[in-house]
């Protein structure tokens, strides 16, 4: 490629000679672009398709409705993601007729004619799609590398099992949002310590983040463990760790109570023909508050507060155990989620008889494998660091430990359920996971017998995100509701462990014999 001389003068168009702004010069700013751009793509883009029910959609649409028409009920999740899902149906508002189609049901069956999932699924794809900028953000922090960062942003980007679940009216892609906003906040918090109003701001919006997510789904109190690791970051500054952790408790507090109020205040009419004759086994106390219309006091909050967190745990005992040898079992075991086991068939049908379309929970392999095979190196590096200390210490041994303790508690936390759980209870530790990955990348010095120089990081990384794209892109039929013929399906079936089975197919238990 040829070059100018050095005091080569070059005539241009004096517009497009101008310079961009300094902020917009920067590879970190045009990188995080890039990252918002591609995510809009992926998560957002034509996100009420398909237009019909799947998955948890059943449920969750006949709450949000219920929030709309002021109808009282019980769920076996915190409100905060159900509250979006109905926010989005109010500013959205895409359905012509009233939304009561679903006031007398817990599940969702039949759709009204012309109805439109914009509003429904409007906040669950919002927030998918910006968690993916939060993620770069949060690698951005620990890396202080542009292109790797957005390389590594590609593991969530291109993933196809969590674009499937995000783009339904569903709360893991809202818990997930939340949750990256905790941790952006506790590296900030991290980040800022030596500056106090910049470290309070980041402990209010940790607070308050933490809060979201654990209103979310009871799995967001994983966050729990970060202010045990800022404490231990912040150790010889008393003062500091006091003023931090009174900021994100009075933050915690203020969005904990909001969110639950707004969920008691919505709720003031009673449904007879709803579970419990619509009083979902409240207290006689709870009964009194709603039929003398006290639902909005705040005197009535505890009671409240207390019975729904009861009929959560009662709800949670009442799901069946997870049954391996069931021909049709849905669920899986923790121990196979990294490997993306099993997949799950949300929604299928044929449009001309020669192929089907699958709208299927799918892993993209080469994110889910090679990021639990960063977890693997993880641990390595953790425990050969205390056997056998290094010659140079690791650069990142805090924030390894960090999210390889929050990545080995939750598995721990979630093998002591015996309830069935599905693939997307994975998704936290797969973000944890993420990060590890990258750091992990970071560390390492020698691939084999081959030494990583710095151009030999940059092919590396390079071909990896090349392999994540490859990879989203062949499993991408299952993500958006293409037709595949029974061919092409098998071909992608490529790991038993996965159960992939299409239409015409006899579904292999790739876990155990089946008993039934």
């Amino acid at each position: 490629m040829p070059f100018l001389p050095e005091k080569a003068s070059v005539q241009c168009d004096p517009v497009k000679s101008l310079p961009l702004p300094r902020v917009l010069r920067s590879p970190a700013v045009l990188l995080g672009l890039f990252i918002f751009a591609l995510s809009f793509l992926t998560y957002f883009q034509n996100y009420t398709y398909p237009p019909a029910l799947f998955w948890d959609e059943n449920y969750h649409i006949a709450s949000a409705q219920k929030y709309l028409s002021g109808v009282y009920f019980m769920e076996p999740h915190p409100p905060l993601g159900k509250l979006l899902i109905a926010l989005g149906e109010k500013l959205v508002h895409p359905n012509n007729q009233p939304t009561d189609s679903f006031l007398t049901t817990d599940y969702a069956r039949e759709l009204p004619a012309g109805f439109s999932f914009a509003g429904y699924r409007f906040f669950p794809s919002l927030l998918g799609w910006l968690a993916a900028p939060l993620l770069y953000l949060i690698l951005l922090l620990l890396l202080r590398n542009p292109p790797s960062a957005a390389v590594f942003s590609f593991l969530y980007v291109f993933d196809n099992a969590l674009i499937v679940h995000t783009r339904g009216a569903m709360l893991d892609s809202m818990l997930i949002f939340f949750c990256l906003l905790a941790i952006l906040a506790f590296l900030l918090q991290i980040e800022w310590r030596h500056h106090r109003t910049k470290f309070l701001m980041a402990s209010l919006l940790f607070g308050a983040a933490f809060g979201a997510a654990a209103t979310t789904k009871e799995t967001g109190m994983i966050l729990l463990l970060l202010p045990f690791f800022l404490g231990w970051k912040l150790r010889p500054d008393r003062d500091a760790i006091a003023r931090g952790m009174l900021t994100a408790l009075i933050a915690f507090a203020v969005v904990f109570v909001s969110v639950w109020y707004t969920h008691f205040a919505l709720g003031s009419r009673v449904e007879p023909t709803l579970p419990d004759q619509g009083f979902y086994q409240a207290s006689d106390a709870y009964k009194n508050i709603l039929i003398n219309g006290r639902n909005r006091s705040p005197a009535a909050f505890p009671v409240m507060l207390r019975d729904s967190l009861k009929f959560m745990g009662h709800y949670a005992r009442g799901v069946p155990r997870l049954d391996l040898c069931k021909r049709d079992e849905n669920g899986s075991a923790f121990f196979t989620w990294p490997l993306g086991a099993r997949s799950i068939n949300y929604r299928w049908e044929t449009p001309d008889g020669s192929a089907y379309r699958y709208l299927y929970l799918q892993s993209n392999p080469v994110v889910w494998w090679a990021s639990f095979a960063g977890v693997l190196v993880a641990l390595s590096l953790l425990v050969a660091s205390v056997l056998v200390p290094f010659r140079k210490p690791l650069a990142s041994r805090f924030m390894l430990t960090v999210f390889t303790t929050m990545y080995v508690c939750y598995m721990i936390a979630i093998s002591q359920l015996g309830r069935v759980m599905y693939l997307y209870h994975y998704f936290l530790p797969l973000l944890f996971s993420f990060i590890i990955l990258a750091l992990v990348a970071r560390e390492l010095k020698q691939l084999g017998p081959v030494r990583l120089t710095e151009q030999g990081r940059k092919i590396s990384l390079l071909v990896f995100g090349f392999l994540i794209f490859a990879a989203f892109q062949y499993y991408s039929p299952f993500t958006y509701y293409r037709p595949l013929t029974d061919a092409q399906f098998a071909r992608r079936n490529i790991f038993p462990a996965w159960e992939l089975t299409c239409v015409h197919c006899e579904r292999v238990n790739g876990l155990a014999i089946p008993c039934k």
